[in-house]
């Protein structure tokens, strides 16, 4: 590693996706292999595809580098998908004015699941939570019952509920917070030295930024309904 210190940024804002479980997943990759002290994943969603939390909270566990996820601006949330993600992480952090839950699963466009399927799902997911929450140290009741009743936390109650570690007013006061202090990766443990370390941002491919947009639900249906229309009009006047 180089004799300075620096911490590697990654920024998800939005819906959770294939495109920003891939976006994680290089990002953690390329910090590892440059040398990085830290991954902080700069985090405000509604939540997403229960598909692709998986496979961000797998990249996160896995990560042979320490992982900060950061719920971040003041008024940001790690809602449903983030929940997980925020949980999965060595160092959990909220900055004030954020909140934390509502991790119930729906169907997608908001509706209620069927019967059996919901039963299915939710036994599922609280599974999952749990395991989280166990690798982590974290609340094992309060997370599940961000599944069950969909419960949300404001910053200060989920530091009370040993839901997150480190309210953080921002980056600067993150890394003062965080080092020192030790991490347990998948090759064993790291202490961070994070105290006026360099903050280096893993931006977005243009590839990702593109499949980020197209890959919206609404602008999706758009499209779909374009395509549609083109259709039927090739059909009813040939050529």
């Amino acid at each position: 590693q180089d004799d300075d210190p620096y911490v590697a940024l990654v920024t998800i804002d939005g819906g959770i996706d294939r495109v920003s479980a891939g976006y994680l997943s290089r990002g953690i990759r390329e910090a590892s292999e440059g040398g990085a002290e830290l991954v902080v994943v700069s985090l405000d969603t509604p939540g997403g595809f229960l598909s692709s939390t998986r496979d961000m909270v797998e990249s996160i566990l896995s990560a042979d580098i320490p992982v900060a996820v950061y719920v971040s601006p003041p008024g940001a949330r790690a809602a449903s998908a983030g929940t997980f993600i925020t949980a999965a992480a060595n160092f959990a952090v909220m900055a004030p004015g954020t909140n934390i839950g509502a991790a119930s699963p729906i169907a997608a466009g908001g509706a209620d699941l069927p019967e059996t399927l919901a039963k299915k799902i939710n036994e599922d997911t609280r599974a999952f939570i749990r395991s989280i929450a166990v690798a982590r140290g974290r609340n094992s009741e309060a997370l599940e019952e961000t599944v069950t009743i969909a419960r949300s936390y404001s910053a200060a109650e989920a530091i009370d509920l040993n839901v997150v570690d480190i309210i953080a007013a921002d980056m600067a006061d993150l890394l003062v917070q965080l080092d020192g202090r030790t991490a347990q990766t998948a090759v064993g443990p790291v202490v961070l030295r994070t105290r006026n370390a360099e903050i280096r941002e893993i931006k977005k491919t243009l590839l990702e930024k593109f499949l980020g947009v197209v890959a919206d639900p609404n602008l999706a249906f758009i499209l779909l309904t374009i395509g549609g229309l083109g259709i039927l009009a090739e059909f009813l006047t040939p050529g």
